[in-house]
């Protein structure tokens, strides 16, 4: 019998010397202590296009209606209008979600009219409510998957995630991760581990004069944010997107902006923050999710996982939006390279492919041949210093 060194259980085992019967060796038998875990068979949830949902978007444009927003000018004046939309959108959810019993046979196409007829079904039990119920079912499914190919075939141009290699994978077995040859068995040490992994270069000394050679930009102008930004980015959120920790999802916003007062009220809280220099509490209130990279020979690494954020939904739009204004401006500059394709608007994989034609065949009129590498910078982005990253936007001409 093998137990941690020092365990409780090493001076609670048993030895019954009466069960060996024909054995050599008499068994043991000790109690392991095993804290017991609460496994929700419940969720709240608003389901998508329902009464509810609906109700809760009207509600919640009502109260961001009635929120006083015009003497917005410092922080404490911010989060006294944040925390009102904070708590508008909690109580409405609150208000219209619905309890969900979580089953092996939920389903995301199951609806009212399945529950209708079945209880119909079950209050009879004749053979016609019966195969009524069977059509419901049939024709109900083959709506619900038809619209679900048809999204992804013609509007995301993506047929290939109708594939089998893009559903779910058995995740490989996960292992203990260790820290400087030490286990992580506490949750403390297990975030003490993945916060070093993930912020690696955070006091990391830096060599500002590699970007010397690089030239500095005259400062521009910070105008404030306009309503055409707002809905140019949120256009093309995806709809289906992860729920945030606010209960806000894409598609609220989407309704929400549709109310002139709600959008203007949101922007001016952007340009107050930007203007005092502050960043809410709010928008930097999110949730980690580890999850294990594929292929890989050991997961007793943090670098074998990668952590997915999901912020507040409000902070992560305001985001995107200077985001968008920052590109524009640095590419107005001229100051990204005309060969940076990747991450970019209006830039694909096609605009890539071209380039890359383009090198080919210029070294076909000099009778050349074009070769191409590939490299892939192991953990770039926990590498990436912040305050590196501030220089080189003060050097884009943004006011540091």
């Amino acid at each position: 019998m093998f137990l941690h060194s020092g365990s409780s259980e090493s001076d609670n085992h048993l030895i019954h010397s009466d069960w060996h019967l024909t054995l050599d060796h008499a068994p043991l038998t000790t109690t392991i202590p095993i804290v017991e875990e609460n496994i929700n068979s419940t969720k709240h949830s608003i389901i998508k296009d329902s009464n509810e949902e609906a109700s809760f978007i009207k509600d919640v444009i009502t109260s961001i209606r009635n929120i006083n927003m015009s003497n917005l000018s410092d922080v404490s004046s911010l989060d006294r209008a944040v925390n009102e939309f904070t708590n508008v959108v909690e109580g409405t959810w609150e208000k219209n979600m619905k309890v969900i019993n979580i089953t092996e046979h939920s389903k995301s196409w199951w609806d009212a009219n399945y529950n209708r007829d079945l209880e119909k079904y079950r209050f009879s039990k004749s053979l016609e409510d019966w195969k009524t119920f069977q059509r419901t079912v049939k024709n109900t499914k083959q709506l619900f998957f038809n619209v679900k190919i048809q999204k992804i075939a013609n509007k995301k141009q993506g047929p290939w995630e109708l594939m089998n290699w893009v559903n779910k994978c058995k995740l490989s077995a996960i292992e203990a991760i260790k820290h400087n040859s030490q286990l992580c068995l506490e949750i403390n040490d297990l975030w003490h581990t993945l916060h070093l992994s993930f912020n690696i270069a955070q006091h990391l000394h830096i060599d500002k004069d590699i970007l010397n050679e690089i030239m500095m930009f005259l400062i521009s102008i910070w105008n404030p944010f306009l309503e055409e930004e707002f809905t140019s980015a949120i256009t093309t959120c995806n709809i289906l997107f992860t729920p945030s920790p606010d209960k806000l999802v894409w598609r609220h916003l989407k309704h929400i902006f549709k109310n002139k007062l709600c959008l203007k009220s949101i922007i001016n809280i952007t340009n107050v923050c930007l203007n005092i220099g502050y960043w809410l509490s709010h928008f930097k209130t999110l949730t980690t999710i580890i999850i294990p990279k594929p292929n890989k020979v050991s997961y007793d690494m943090s670098k074998s996982f990668r952590s997915i954020v999901l912020l507040n939904m409000l902070g992560k739009l305001i985001e995107k939006v200077i985001g968008d204004r920052l590109q524009f401006h640095a590419i107005s500059n001229n100051f990204i390279h005309q060969s940076q394709l990747r991450g970019l608007k209006f830039k694909s994989t096609v605009d890539t492919s071209i380039a890359l034609t383009h090198f080919i065949c210029m070294g076909w009129v000099k009778n050349l041949s074009t070769s191409t590498l590939a490299f892939d910078i192991a953990q770039f982005f926990p590498l990436l210093n912040h305050y590196l990253l501030t220089l080189i936007l003060g050097k884009a001409g943004f006011d540091s």
